[in-house]
């Protein structure tokens, strides 16, 4: 408990502390301690951000949808997120690789602006990292008469 003093006011404050006294918790809370953010998580942000741009196909190149097309197959696999994205993650700061796949007839500059624009916002706001840097590479662009990339199910 906490002694009291009363205010000229009729009001309560704390009494001033004593040298010497111990005082519990040591200041701010958010100051007592780390807070670490995996690559990892970073990636799946950015991914996510990435692929709610309009005009962005998929993520990662040709031979990297093939092989998570064939994952997503497999019991447990599960859809890959962080497919074309790498992070570098520091204390305050990140950067990012993105590689993109991009659909017929869109501006491909406008696309990527978004795309970086979109990346940035969400991860900062997320991790309250910076991100110092949004690389972004168009592999391909996804033709309207082309199939996905996907193998067929052998089983139907």
């Amino acid at each position: 408990m906490t002694d009291m003093t009363t205010t000229p006011e009729g009001g309560h404050e704390p009494l001033p502390s004593t040298p010497g006294a111990t005082r519990r918790g040591g200041g701010d809370p958010a100051s007592r301690g780390r807070t670490t953010i995996a690559d990892g998580v970073v990636e799946k942000i950015a991914g996510l951000a990435a692929r709610d741009v309009v005009g962005v196909h998929a993520m990662g190149s040709g031979l990297a949808r093939t092989f998570g097309a064939v994952r997503d197959r497999v019991p447990g696999g599960g859809k890959s997120v962080t497919r074309g994205v790498r992070a570098e993650v520091g204390e305050v700061q990140t950067a990012l690789d993105l590689e993109i796949v991009v659909e017929y007839g869109v501006a491909i500059a406008d696309v990527a602006r978004a795309v970086r624009e979109n990346v940035i916002a969400a991860v900062e706001r997320m991790t309250g990292l910076e991100v110092v840097e949004v690389n972004i590479a168009v592999s391909d662009v996804k033709l309207p008469e082309e199939e996905d990339e996907e193998p067929e199910p052998r089983i139907h």
